[in-house]
């Protein structure tokens, strides 16, 4: 059976002109960088393309749905940006899939970081319902009745119940000391 032709007229990101955009650009990048030079801003092609990859895949179904959407995708473009000169063209031709995740997993730590400050949103409204019963014109403390009943603190456990948590190596089982 023969290949299909795909057709690339509908696709926002020629992966060709995006490769050879980076190659000019990285090329540019390390003369500057052995000759001490500042580092060469990126082209304005290139720039067009990490917005347009950033949209693209906010608009995927897992992205769409967030109110922050624009923080995502403005922080997917500012990781491609730092992180541009990274990009080794000798071990890929495939400029799209490589910024494309990096900015996937830029999407994943902004998730992270809002996920985080909603908790923190979340309790702190939890705590100031207990205020909703004291009448602020009364010389009682509020922070005194408060403290008779189970007041709410923010603990670092709360705090870092959402941050993520680092995986251990395979083989790292201990010792025998530390199994018993």
């Amino acid at each position: 059976m023969a290949k299909k032709k795909i057709d690339t007229s509908n696709h926002y990101v020629d992966n060709k002109k995006f490769y050879a955009a980076l190659c000019e650009w990285k090329v540019e990048y390390v003369e500057a960088m052995e000759s001490g030079d500042e580092k060469p801003p990126l082209t304005n092609y290139i720039g067009e393309c990490f917005v347009m990859m950033a949209e693209g895949l906010a608009k995927r179904a897992s992205f769409s749905g967030y109110t922050f959407r624009d923080d995502m995708v403005g922080d997917a473009i500012e990781n491609c940006i730092l992180y541009a000169h990274n990009f080794n063209p000798e071990k890929s031709k495939n400029a799209f899939s490589y910024f494309t995740q990096m900015m996937y997993y830029a999407f994943l730590r902004r998730i992270q970081k809002e996920k985080k400050q909603l908790y923190v949103k979340y309790k702190l409204l939890e705590q100031m319902d207990d205020y909703k019963g004291t009448v602020r014109w009364s010389e009682e403390d509020p922070h005194e009745k408060l403290s008779a009943q189970k007041r709410f603190r923010l603990s670092d456990n709360d705090i870092d119940k959402y941050t993520p948590k680092k995986k251990k190596k395979k083989g790292s089982g201990g010792t025998l000391d530390s199994i018993l």
